[in-house]
């Protein structure tokens, strides 16, 4: 649903005012209980598949759930898994940088909130960032096709409630859910709490966080982009990992990758000391990969060096 351009953008500000025309018809209890839903499921599918999945690869998922979490992230009206994950993907490598797509430090509130999806410079997919999921036919044609998923709920909510359930249901939910994703571009780069040096201006959010299902626990991410969880302490609600915590015991999600200690307890020397973890007097940037002044006194299993491998892989596809 959203386009390029200034015809987009015009269309982009023009659906802000469709809601309206509920107060020209019946909108029922049920229309709104349902853009409640709605909101809610695709905050998850933006967050769980467009974020977690495609861009960062923090859990693994079969080939039929891997098209359940495109489409429902695509019902979204983002545009396609594939254009989305990859635009992530280069903002993570030039974070706050010139070359960041959607810097607040570098552009500004309303290019980094809405405008850079406008502009014609971020219309390409950006394939060679996102191979690793090109790859597949059935994702490259729903990318293409990104009207699809949207449209069907559309048609799906007018069929289940009525024109109340097209101007509520679909467009305010659509529309909300809209601005509380942009919220993270935008917001956690100026307002919030920043717990990691990570060489740019992320910040956590507990507002923000509750509002995008744990999205908010930015500087978390920016630290440590591979985790499928992004609150790292109990107090730090993230609704997305709990429902994807739930999922990996019926077998539906794989290999949900966690938070290695080193990391979330960077800011508590006293920990990782604890921890037989030795920490050098002055730290690096760990927002990439790793931090060459944080080392584990028991390196060297399988499975850390497996989990070492995978993410260097999956660093090289990124640069």
């Amino acid at each position: 649903m959203l386009g390029s351009s200034f015809s987009g953008e015009n269309m982009f500000i023009a659906m802000h005012f469709i809601p309206l025309a509920g107060f020209f018809t019946e909108v029922t209890a049920t229309a709104w209980v349902l853009c409640a839903v709605l909101y809610f499921v695709r905050m998850f599918f933006i967050t769980a598949g467009y974020h977690r999945y495609f861009a960062h690869r923090a859990f693994r998922l079969n080939r039929f759930w891997q098209f359940m979490f495109a489409f429902g992230a695509q019902t979204s009206g983002q545009k396609g898994v594939l254009w989305w994950s990859g635009h992530h993907r280069e903002h993570h490598k030039y974070s706050d940088k010139l070359e960041d797509p959607h810097s607040l430090k570098q552009y500004g509130f309303y290019e980094s909130h809405i405008g850079w999806i406008f502009n014609p410079k971020h219309k390409r997919v950006p394939v060679e960032k996102i191979k690793d999921f090109a790859k597949y036919p059935e994702i490259r044609f729903l990318s293409k096709h990104d009207w699809i998923a949207p449209w069907s709920l559309g048609v799906l909510s007018f069929l289940i409630a009525g024109w109340g359930g097209l101007w509520i249901c679909f467009f305010l939910s659509t529309i909300i859910t809209y601005h509380s994703t942009f919220t993270i571009n935008s917001l956690t780069h100026k307002w919030g709490k920043k717990r990691y040096q990570t060489g740019d201006e992320s910040r956590n959010s507990w507002v923000l966080a509750l509002t995008t299902l744990g999205e908010g626990w930015h500087n978390n991410h920016h630290f440590y982009q591979h985790s499928a969880r992004q609150g790292w302490f109990w107090y730090e609600i993230d609704i997305t990992y709990m429902i994807l915590k739930a999922m990996s015991w019926v077998g539906i999600v794989k290999d949900l990758r966690d938070v290695p200690a080193k990391f979330k307890f960077a800011h508590r020397p006293e920990k990782l000391r604890e921890l037989g973890i030795e920490v050098a007097p002055e730290r690096t940037n760990t927002n990439q990969l790793g931090s060459k002044n944080l080392k584990s006194k028991s390196t060297g299993s399988k499975s850390e060096k497996r989990r070492k491998n995978t993410l260097r892989n999956h660093e090289e596809m990124i640069a």
